[in-house]
C-alpha cells in the first residue's frame, strides 16, 4: 500500500514515515504545495495525509484540486485546526476522515486502514472470490481454508491486483505501488515479473485459479468472476 504524506512539519513526518514503513506500507513525502501537486499529477496512491497548513499554500485548495482531478485516493487530513468549521469543510470537499494534531501514530494507522478498506474492499476485513480468502488484519492468503505463505511482495501485490481487479496494470505502475516514486530510477520489471510469476506458481499450487492474467505487451490484469464476493 503507497501513502503520500503532505505535511509542512518535517519532523513529525519523518515519525509518520519511520511507524507507516514499519507496518509495510509504502511512503512519499511533499512538504510543499508546489512539490504535492506534482506528486498526485505523476503517481497513484491508495491514501494521501494531507496537513491543512501547508508553507506555500492552502491544504484546502489542494484537496479540491485532488478530488477535481478525479483521483482515487483516500485523503485523511491532519491538522493542528480544531474548529468545527474546518472539519465540517474538509469533510465536505472530499476528505475521508479529519484527524487533529497531536495525534497518536497508531490511531493514524488505524483510520488509514480503515479508508483503504472502505474504499477499495467494500468495508470488509476478509476479501472473497472462489476458493481465495485475504484476511487483511492478519495478512494471511488462504486457499480453500489452506494458508498461503506469500512473501510482502507478493501479498502487497495481489491486494493491488483485487483492489484494481478487471484493470490493466502496467509493470511501471506495479513497481511505483512496490517501491514508490524510486521505481523509475533503476529497472524494477525483471523483478516485477519474478514476483508475479511466483504469486501465481502459489495461488494456482493451492487450487486459487487463474485469475492473474498477462495483457501481451501491456502488463497484467487480475479478472474477477461472478463468485467475487466480500463479507
Amino acid at each position: 500500500m503507497k501513502i503520500l504524506i503532505i505535511d509542512g512539519d518535517v519532523s513529525l513526518s519523518q515519525v509518520m514515515i519511520s511507524c507507516l514503513s514499519a507496518e509495510n506500507y509504502i511512503c512519499e513525502y511533499a512538504n510543499t504545495y508546489r512539490r504535492a501537486q506534482a506528486k498526485i499529477t505523476m503517481y497513484e496512491y491508495d491514501c494521501i495525509l494531507l496537513d491543512l497548513d501547508l508553507p506555500d499554500g492552502d491544504g484546502c485548495k489542494l484537496l479540491e484540486e485532488i478530488k477535481n482531478r478525479d483521483k482515487h485516493e483516500g485523503v485523511i487530513i491532519i491538522s493542528a485546526r480544531q474548529s468545527y468549521e474546518d472539519k465540517i469543510s474538509a469533510l465536505k470537499r472530499g476528505a475521508d476522515d479529519y484527524l487533529t494534531k497531536p495525534f497518536y501514530i497508531p490511531e493514524l494507522s488505524a483510520r488509514i486502514f480503515a479508508v483503504i478498506r472502505r474504499r477499495k474492499y467494500n468495508n470488509s476485513n476478509v476479501i472473497r472470490q472462489d476458493a481465495l480468502s485475504i484476511d487483511l488484519l492478519a495478512k494471511m492468503v488462504y486457499v480453500n481454508e489452506t494458508p498461503v505463505p506469500l512473501t510482502r511482495k507478493e501479498f502487497d501485490l495481489l491486494l493491488y491486483f483485487i483492489g484494481n481487479k478487471n484493470r490493466v496494470l502496467s509493470k511501471q505502475e506495479l513497481a511505483e505501488q512496490l517501491s514508490g516514486d524510486i521505481a523509475g530510477m533503476r529497472d524494477d520489471h525483471n523483478v516485477i515479473y519474478a514476483h508475479i510469476k511466483n504469486l501465481k506458481k502459489k495461488l494456482q499450487k493451492e487450487g486459487a485459479g487463474n485469475h492473474l492474467k498477462t495483457v501481451y505487451a501491456t502488463g497484467y490484469k487480475w479478472e474477477n468472476s461472478e463468485a467475487d464476493q466480500h463479507i
